[in-house]
């Protein structure tokens, strides 16, 4: 890839073509949780958090009737940071004079101004429209006054409370490089390849330890987890389709013997979204969302198709690994993220230890550097996927700079039409492991008790 490209498909700040096109998608801005005074006792009396998307400072807060506001961080009156305003449950005032601004960027109050003054009717702060979905703020930071799209019927989107849980980190490099681990499927036959396998342990409960669940189907009566299977196939056949413009189904197959080979069924969602396969009963649809150039939050949504999610567990075991409440990673390049030769000489191919796989993919991501240098890399035929990603992404850049319109930003109409999708691990029989997975999927799909029933492969499966 030429320099020039490079530039073009990781610089998202204000005036960049990137930058352009992301701000025709919503942002997820922050987690509900952030703000909940049991997880965050700051919250208790000032429901505020400094926000950073795009390369663009916010401040987010919720006023006291439980309204969510984001507005631009400096103050229009001489640009102080509103993220440090007294929080006056009808408003956020800048301490600096005063200036008083409600959820709607409306300004309330100029105090030091002259009895009388109108100064407060011209004056409006740039405020920002805001939705809440499963646990999620999302931003819509697109030009002032334009359409926002609608957020696709993902299962991630239309599971009830009680059946999805969000959650979120920091990883220090450039979005791409963070998006890009997640559609790469053969990195998991050695990134995260285990030299032994557990048996008998609830290892889909268990934080950063998926790839030790048995999958779905056997082999000659024994389960095998996916771990089993990566180490010992680890150049599978890789298919992709378009099932529509920016969506992508992804199947790897992974031969085992003459009658059976492993199916993983996974999706890239455009620009920076993929859905993948947690358990048998369980899937992650996570987004990589630029902070700026060299910063990205990951945001998972963890969707249930069986049994009620347990949050207080799953959050526990995830915010140990973070300095809370800023989700940063505590292991990271200044303690080589925990890298053990020991444990790579007996134990992992990587050296970072069983207990958690979302470190192995932050150190592939952060070791490339801040911004991967592209122009040095050699792409091979396992690499197609990735490839077929950023030639959508600079279409989708000319698009936008074109006056068009991107993939999967989507009109209410359209939206309602996609809904899943559907994911799957599982040992299927060789000559038939493409009805066999929607079987299985179907199945998955009706003992959801959510979905009533519903035994139907999602919309975004029948397609294509």
């Amino acid at each position: 890839m030429q320099a020039a490209q490079n530039e073009r498909i990781t610089r998202i700040g204000p005036g960049t073509a990137c930058g352009a096109l992301m701000r025709h998608y919503w942002q997820p801005a922050a987690l509900v949780d952030e703000f909940d005074p049991r997880i965050d006792p700051k919250m208790q009396h000032r429901p505020v958090k400094a926000v950073r998307l795009l390369g663009q400072d916010f401040v987010l807060f919720r006023d006291a009737a439980g309204r969510w506001g984001l507005l631009d961080r400096d103050c229009p009156h001489r640009g102080a940071d509103l993220s440090f305003g007294r929080h006056e449950g009808d408003g956020l005032r800048c301490p600096f004079h005063g200036w008083k601004f409600d959820v709607e960027g409306r300004c309330l109050d100029t105090p030091a101004e002259p009895m009388g003054s109108t100064l407060c009717q011209r004056i409006r702060q740039r405020r920002y429209p805001v939705i809440e979905r499963s646990g999620v703020v999302f931003a819509w930071l697109g030009p002032e006054g334009s359409e926002p799209p609608a957020l696709p019927a993902l299962d991630c989107f239309t599971a009830p409370a009680s059946h999805s849980f969000a959650f979120k980190g920091l990883w220090q490099c450039n979005w791409l490089q963070a998006f890009e681990v997640g559609i790469d499927p053969c990195h998991t036959s050695f990134l995260h390849r285990f030299e032994r396998d557990e048996d008998g342990a609830d290892t889909a409960r268990a934080y950063g330890r998926q790839f030790r669940a048995p999958s779905v189907g056997d082999v000659d009566g024994e389960r095998w987890p996916m771990t089993r299977v990566m180490r010992e196939v680890c150049s599978p056949e890789i298919r992709h389709e378009a099932v529509r413009p920016g969506h992508t189904r992804i199947t790897t197959l992974r031969l085992i013997n003459e009658r059976l080979t492993h199916v993983r069924v996974t999706h890239a969602l455009f620009p920076y979204t993929f859905v993948i396969p947690l358990s048998p009963t369980m899937t992650i649809t996570q987004m990589h969302v630029p902070i700026d150039d060299t910063h990205t939050y990951w945001y998972s949504f963890f969707t249930s198709f069986a049994g009620p999610v347990d949050k207080d567990t799953m959050r526990a075991q995830r915010a140990v690994t973070m300095t809370m409440p800023e989700y940063i990673p505590k292991k990271g390049r200044h303690n080589d993220w925990g890298f053990d030769p020991e444990d790579q000489r007996t134990r992992t191919f990587l050296g970072m230890g069983e207990d958690d796989i979302n470190l192995h993919d932050q150190w592939a991501v952060e070791s490339m550097g801040a911004i991967q240098d592209r122009t040095r890399e050699h792409l091979g035929t396992s690499d197609k996927v990735i490839m077929a990603h950023r030639r959508t992404l600079l279409q989708a850049i000319d698009a936008v700079e074109a006056g068009g319109t991107p993939p999967m930003a989507l009109t209410a109409q359209e939206a309602g039409t996609i809904n899943g999708p559907d994911t799957i691990d599982c040992i299927a029989p060789a000559d038939r492991w493409e009805t066999y997975w929607q079987e299985q999927v179907r199945a998955k799909r009706a003992g959801a008790p959510w979905l009533a029933g519903d035994a139907q492969p999602s919309v975004a499966e029948t397609r294509g």
